[in-house]
């Protein structure tokens, strides 16, 4: 059975201003392409459907017109919500569109949808768990309040009962870490502080492929099938090194290897950062081998001030979406802001004892440290 997994549309995200819409449409219609080329029995979307809880007006066509080119093709889709999805929007209609065959799962209500495909190797049971929180989650007798994510996780799927003779697949749309490495993770995505809400890969051992949304770059974590396909296209300068791709899977019987292939996106216009002074930048031959369509981070290197450099620089790249410049006045204001932030993060004493070290080339005996210290007690 072959499955195209693809996850974090974003559908109707802007890039500095930019629009994306263009970038998402040519991508879906290579993941159409993709679906057709290799034949495959369903496409798995793992969340973050729409950048916006309330997505534009143009992004929901787009959509609509993808599930439609599907139904066409009589090819299954299975799609859950991320955390930047309205899980309610998303899932109106879910009867509707089940009888198109597409299946989507919002919101978790107590139970994970299951679906089951068949091929010449027997069935393929696929759960669907969208975006799921802690305080989502209802206890049933017995059950102890979930302290994390992780144990969340667990303790849905712990209520599911998976047929373990069988190929099983789940969506999830989670930060799912582990492992002897931490995930990369990208400027676009939503992160947490400190991790909080990591869920651990192990929770999901019982499953033959972990089809994962959230994270924008493709990779697995813990094992290979465990795996994030990453987003269709790139959403900040942090993600210019990445190739950005869909994830083929083909499961062959029960206990054989899992076939993974990253099948490439093209762009429309490529995502890059470039550097030099505006001389170098604007020369006949470096342009000649340049896009200059492309979504540019340009960091100017030049000590003299330039009149309009956003309009020469424009005239140039005209997609230019972040201009930075790197000479001897912005890395001396860099270093004034660095020592600043230093200064803010010492104590009274410690700025003083500086100062008393600077001044004398002497330091404070203990009787003068105590002197300052009831001063500055008083004073404060």
């Amino acid at each position: 059975m072959k499955l195209l997994h693809l996850a974090d549309l974003h559908i109707g995200k802007r890039v500095y201003e930019y629009s994306m819409l263009e970038e998402q449409k040519q991508a879906l219609s290579q993941a159409l392409s993709m679906a057709e080329e290799h034949a495959v029995d369903a496409v798995l979307i793992a969340g973050d459907v729409y950048d916006k809880s309330v997505p534009v007006i143009e992004g929901v066509k787009l959509l609509d017109t993808f599930l439609s080119e599907l139904k066409e093709e009589k090819i299954p889709v299975f799609l859950i919500s991320g955390n930047h999805d309205s899980a309610e929007r998303l899932a109106f209609g879910r009867q509707l569109f089940t009888d198109a065959g597409v299946y989507l799962s919002g919101t978790y209500e107590d139970s994970v949808q299951k679906v089951t495909l068949t091929d010449e190797y027997g069935d393929v049971d696929l759960y669907l768990l969208p975006f799921l929180k802690p305080q989502q989650v209802e206890l049933l007798e017995g059950e102890e309040k979930p302290e994390d994510y992780t144990e969340a996780v667990q303790l849905v799927l712990n209520r599911l009962e998976i047929d373990k003779t069988k190929r099983n697949v789940l969506l999830a749309h989670q930060f799912v870490g582990g492992g002897s490495r931490e995930p990369e993770r990208t400027d676009s995505e939503t992160q947490s502080v400190g991790g909080l809400d990591m869920v651990d890969y192990r929770v999901f051992d019982d499953f033959d492929y972990v089809a994962l949304g959230h994270l924008h770059g493709a990779q697995h974590v813990g094992r290979e099938t465990v795996r994030y396909a990453g987003s269709p296209v790139k959403y900040s300068f942090s993600e210019v090194r990445q190739v950005k791709s869909a994830t083929l899977v083909t499961l062959g019987e029960k206990g054989c290897e899992v076939v993974i292939e990253k099948l490439p996106f093209t762009p429309v216009h490529d995502m890059r950062e470039i550097r030099g002074t505006l001389r170098q930048l604007t020369n006949a031959e470096l342009l000649a081998e340049t896009d200059v369509q492309d979504y540019m981070h340009i960091t100017l290197t030049d000590e003299e001030e330039i009149y309009d450099v956003l309009g020469k620089l424009r005239a140039v790249y005209p997609n230019m979406m972040v201009l930075d410049f790197d000479n001897a006045r912005t890395r001396a204001e860099g270093a004034a802001m660095l020592a600043g932030e230093a200064i803010r993060e010492k104590t009274t004493m410690e700025l003083f004892r500086e100062f008393f070290e600077k001044q004398t080339e002497t330091k404070l005996n203990s009787t003068q440290e105590q002197l300052i210290l009831d001063i500055i007690e008083k004073t404060e």
